[in-house]
């Protein structure tokens, strides 16, 4: 019966399409359509999932200096083809990805005799679209003005989003930086807080129809980073970064050359969170942009900055965790802020040279510059400039350093994506690797940059230390980012904390309200290929061991995911592989025990029992075995609490 509505559906879809000039494409399988039209003169899209409408007919186009695309448009013409490639990399989700879909380039003209194209391509579960623009006339240039691109949602649906910032406000002026408090199951259209709508990933629940997460991908040098405008009139639009970002230096619009691009919108759609957990979208559709001389130097670090903090940058402490990370058999150690200043560049030489003799290698922190923030936190102007960010880099590959972190960006302008791009393709001719933090959302960049290694964009683990307020909720915002922030992209959190104070003697501070099981999730939970947890060497005695050894073993590279139970905001359950081990860890942000029946039998594990780590009375962490039957097991995740189980298949 379910069967023979769907294909009466997908028929009734069809032929709509055909009576009214549309043009549709459809999903590998046949439950993702997207029907393309230019009823009225305005070229449009929409989208439905099982026969259930998803996305409602919502606007195409934009405007620019040379005319306008969105209204007075004729579709004139289409072609349909398929995509089929496979590639692996060992950044993402999953180690080897195999990416089929159905495409469909749509030719749109409006009564000046202005043209463009939006090309699409349709998988299973994704959708990817993108204006193609010929040269128009003589010009061989444009500047967008804005974009007409938009999402209208049923009625029924509700959204978790997280808003765009003011400019220019915060710590040191230095947002937006994606690190802004999220909504949650809040009524579609419901106002973002400053006003400038919302960040991207975007996720819905539309009704009972199913989930949808938006986001952008292929973003580069060549245009700004977008994001979406609060709803009018029931729509959610493209919009561009505010003038005021980046201490009003860049162009607001994006220009480009002609025949040109732009990035790729994606749409994730399912009917639960599976797909959206598992989602491979932003990377199916780019493409690396240079080759470097080393694989990307990912693994486990130390870091002292979180716990700490800035009196840690110093020589002596600085061994202390270039000491823990080799006990712990880590790979990294991330020394912070003001290196220059307080440990200074010939004491840097001794240090470096003692962390590589013990195997660990040395990741340093820099400012993105100066002018464009309040930053004192040095170095400052080290990044922003080619002539002298190429010597400091001459002088890191020479040092041996392996790896930089680049911090406090504050826009999505054209020009300060010219600058990611910048420092990573300078970084990749020296030899290094790069994080970003208080920087903006990856858009493919796993895929397109090599050497690129993590961003922030998040609400991360620093905020513990700043305010008892983000401890208390760190559960809730944990249970978030698989759905959101890390279903989009890498996510470097720094999370992790088995010290119950936090602070240098584990003695005051803030207080963690999580159980260490929890924590030894978030390791997990968190997927980023280069992870600097929140260790102490105290914890090396005053942890439990069982979470020691979980924490020496935990991989940071994966092979699959698996989206086993959750929902945003009240719990999460992912499982990850490594090899021929899965990972399965899970978040409890509710008030009360939550009692839980996992289906394992996605995994493949053949045996029949599974180590389990949980938190119990309160934040005692505990080991058990415990018997998996008909290919489920049972586990109870406390509040505030978490747990992980580990199997070989």
């Amino acid at each position: 019966m379910k069967i023979h509505s769907r294909l009466t559906s997908i028929a009734t879809l069809l032929t709509l399409a055909l009576s009214t000039g549309a043009e549709s494409v459809t999903s590998p399988d046949g439950r993702l359509i997207v029907t393309v039209d230019a009823e009225g003169g305005i070229p449009a899209y929409s989208v439905s999932y099982d026969g259930a409408e998803i996305i409602r007919r919502s606007p195409l186009g934009f405007k620019s200096n040379i005319g306008d695309f969105s209204s007075d448009m004729t579709l004139t013409g289409s072609k349909s083809g398929t995509v089929n490639k496979s590639f692996d990399q060992d950044k993402l989700k999953k180690s080897h990805i195999d990416y089929n879909a159905n495409t469909l380039a749509t030719t749109f003209k409006n009564t000046k005799g202005g043209k463009m194209k939006v090309e699409w391509q349709v998988a299973d579960n994704d959708i990817a679209f993108r204006y193609i623009i010929p040269a128009q006339g003589e010009s061989r240039s444009m500047v967008v003005e804005s974009e007409a691109t938009g999402y209208r949602f049923p009625e029924e649906t509700t959204v978790f989003m997280t808003p765009q910032s003011d400019p220019m406000i915060g710590w040191k002026r230095t947002k937006p930086s994606y690190e802004e408090y999220y909504i949650t199951d809040a009524a579609v259209g419901t106002p973002s807080q400053y006003g400038h709508g919302f960040t991207f990933p975007a996720l819905m629940k539309v009704g009972d129809k199913g989930w949808v997460l938006l986001s952008e991908s292929g973003v580069d040098g060549y245009y700004c980073g977008s994001h979406l405008s609060d709803s009018k009139e029931g729509v959610y639009t493209i919009a561009y970064p505010m003038e005021g970002e980046n201490n009003g230096n860049g162009s607001a619009s994006p220009g480009i050359a002609l025949p040109g691009k732009t990035p790729w919108r994606t749409i994730t759609v399912g009917r639960t969170l599976a797909p959206i957990v598992e989602t491979t979208a932003p990377w199916n559709v780019v493409e690396p942009l240079y080759t470097t001389s080393r694989p990307a130097n990912l693994g486990k670090g130390t870091w002292s900055w979180l716990l700490w903090q800035d009196n840690s940058i110093n020589a002596e402490d600085q061994r202390k965790f270039v000491d823990l990370a080799h006990a712990m058999g880590y790979q990294n150690v991330l020394i912070d802020n003001w290196w220059d200043k307080n440990i200074g560049r010939d004491g840097m030489k001794e240090l470096i040279g003692y962390a590589r003799s013990k195997g660990v290698n040395v990741i340093l922190w820099y400012s993105s510059s100066g002018y464009w923030n309040d930053i004192e936190q040095s170095p400052v102007n080290h990044m922003d400039r080619p002539i002298v960010r190429k010597k400091e880099m001459a002088w890191l590959r020479d040092m041996g350093v392996k790896a930089i972190k680049v911090d406090f960006f504050g826009g999505d302008k054209q020009e300060t994506m010219r600058l990611y791009e910048d420092i990573l393709s300078d970084a990749a001719d020296y030899g290094l690797d790069v994080i970003f933090h208080g920087c903006t959302l990856p858009r493919g960049w796993e895929r397109m940059y090599p050497n690129y290694v993590g961003s922030e964009a998040v609400l991360a683990s620093e905020n513990l230390v700043f305010e008892q307020k983000f401890c208390d909720m760190e559960a809730f915002h944990a249970t978030l980012h698989p759905f959101i922030r890390n279903a989009a992209g890498i996510m470097e959190y720094g999370g992790t904390v088995l010290n119950h104070r936090l602070n240098r003697g584990n003695d005051g501070g803030t207080e963690r309200r999580t159980g260490d099981a929890f924590q030894l999730a978030t390791a997990v939970l968190f997927q980023n290929p280069v992870q600097n947890f929140a260790l102490a060497p105290n914890n090396l005695t005053d942890a439990p061991s069982d979470a020691i050894s979980f924490m020496k073993d935990v991989p940071t590279t994966w092979d699959d995911v698996k989206f086993i139970d959750g929902y945003p905001g009240r719990y999460a359950v992912v499982a990850r592989r490594s090899g021929n081990k899965w990972y399965i860890a899970g978040v409890n942000a509710t008030a009360k025990p939550l009692k839980l029946t996992l289906d394992l039998k996605p995994l493949g594990l053949t045996s029949d029992t599974i180590r389990m780590l949980a938190d119990r009375n309160g934040k005692e962490l505990k080991a058990t075995d415990v018997k998996i039957k008909q290919g489920e097991v049972k586990v109870v995740i406390e509040p505030d609490g978490g747990v992980v189980l580990t199997a070989t298949m």
